[in-house]
């Protein structure tokens, strides 16, 4: 006689509940809250769009609905004008006073709810649909957010520019991004964490581990995101939140197994009671989870291929000679018309500072040849008279000479390349052996090198 092992919360039929069973009104109340809560976060929020294709055709509704009272509520409510920005940014007044009008509703309806089905007893299927709907959210975010790191494009390695600006001049966000992206391989198993949770969540065997792991990964990202003040706190608090309400059921076993007790089976809802149904679930989740994994991968590929090519004349230049109107143009500090440095890193764009320490990005268009140099504001069309025309001339390997027109006046600049690989960042690499920290202490105070031994370094 062979005994078949089943797999708890899968393949088990769940048993018939008796009908006394009564579920606390408390519980009652938070699957009502969650359902209306976190379908109107998914729907009307960036949640939904981390899907691929969805964006497409559900970007528009999800935007343009809500604006008319999201506006209402920011003029009424709080006496301010909101505004929607496509800016980048996920904390922007928009998006707190749609997040307020979001938590507003799931608040109203669930008590209109509570009191027309306040003789209802349990909603164990209800749950169940909803912690599979809150997984498969998660799990979409999560996954998004893996392959930008795991092919290292959301925080790339410091631009030229950035090695130039004061440590004091950047942001807290500006800090963390050049933190991470000096090394690609931390950014990338930062990524791989985030494709795993997403992997585990859409495996039904697999999803308490990767709600576990969602847990303590979107724990980081949200605490990064309030210290650095990264403008995603909506976004990561609630993928914060998520992986909590999928770890709430599990609690009691989670608990159990870290103080060397017994599990158990798990108790927590499903949206079906038959084997059946739960492997229909299962495998839609599964393929939900191939199909992200195959278009994640694909638009990693083609993104990292695509990332905007060098241009012809990348590097730091320093302008060594500068002469307006047939003038010698002295190097004065705080002249902020005299050019200090000319950076050219990717094609179309340049960055010029000037004497007061100043970055000006601009765009720039270099001919085939790399002989004619044209620069234009950002505001500028391409059919105006650009800012600047040089024509280019390299009398040395590392010199250029620019000829030519600035803001009407004519200009004649010489530059001289600083070879970027020069800055301690980039020389600095992997060591085995390290007989001093290499953190600029102070020679002469203990555990530091002396003088002569710091420049045999």
């Amino acid at each position: 006689m062979s005994v078949r092992t089943v797999e708890p919360g899968l393949d088990a039929e769940e048993p018939e509940r008796p009908e006394a069973e009564r579920w606390k009104l408390i519980t009652r109340i938070l699957v009502r809250f969650g359902l209306m809560y976190f379908g109107l976060l998914a729907l009307l929020s960036q949640v939904i769009l981390e899907f691929p294709g969805l964006v497409v055709w559900w970007r528009p509704i999800a935007v343009e609905w809500p604006q008319p009272v999201v506006e209402w509520v920011g003029r009424t409510v709080f006496g301010t004008a909101v505004v929607r920005r496509d800016s980048g940014s996920g904390d922007t007044a928009y998006d707190w006073v749609l997040s307020f009008c979001i938590l507003v509703i799931a608040v109203t309806v669930t008590a209109a709810w509570s009191v027309l089905d306040r003789k209802r007893t349990e909603y164990r299927t209800a749950a169940g649909w909803l912690l599979v709907f809150v997984r498969v959210c998660l799990a979409g975010t999560m996954l998004s957010y893996g392959f930008v790191k795991a092919f290292p494009l959301q925080m790339p390695s410091p631009s030229l520019t950035r090695l130039l600006e004061p440590f004091g001049d950047l942001t807290p966000m500006g800090v963390l991004w050049s933190q991470v992206g000096v090394s690609p391989v931390y950014e990338s198993l930062l990524g791989i964490a985030e494709i795993l949770c997403g992997v585990l969540l859409l495996v039904p065997r697999t999803a308490v581990a990767g709600a576990l792991l969602t847990v303590v990964s979107a724990a980081q990202v949200w605490i990064l995101n309030m210290t650095y003040d990264v403008p995603v706190k909506i976004l990561s608090f609630h993928v914060l939140l998520m992986a909590l309400v999928l770890v709430a059921p599990e609690a009691y076993r989670i608990t159990a197994v870290l103080l060397g007790n017994a599990a158990g089976p798990s108790t927590a809802p499903q949206p079906f009671r038959t084997s059946c149904g739960r492997r229909v679930v299962a495998r839609i989740q599964v393929g939900l989870l191939v199909w992200l994994i195959v278009v994640g991968t694909v638009n990693g590929v083609v993104s990292w291929q695509q990332r905007e090519s060098r241009s012809e004349l990348y590097g730091i230049w320093e302008v060594s000679a500068f002469t307006r109107d047939g003038q010698s143009v002295p190097a004065l500090l705080g002249d902020g018309t005299r050019w200090r440095r000319v950076v050219f890193e990717q094609r179309a764009t340049a960055d010029i500072q000037t004497m007061d320490d100043r970055f000006q990005r601009i765009r720039a268009e270099i001919s085939d040849d790399a002989q004619r140099l044209m620069l234009r504001s950002w505001n500028e069309s391409d059919s105006a008279a650009p800012w600047a025309s040089f024509t280019v001339e390299g009398p040395a390997p590392n010199r250029l000479r620019l000829n030519g027109e600035l803001d009407g006046h004519p200009v004649t600049v010489e530059l001289t390349r600083y070879e970027a690989d020069h800055f301690t960042l980039r020389q600095s690499g992997f060591h085995w052996v390290t007989e001093f920290p290499n953190n600029n202490c102070v020679s002469g105070r203990p555990a530091c090198p002396t003088p002569s031994e710091s420049s045999t370094r």
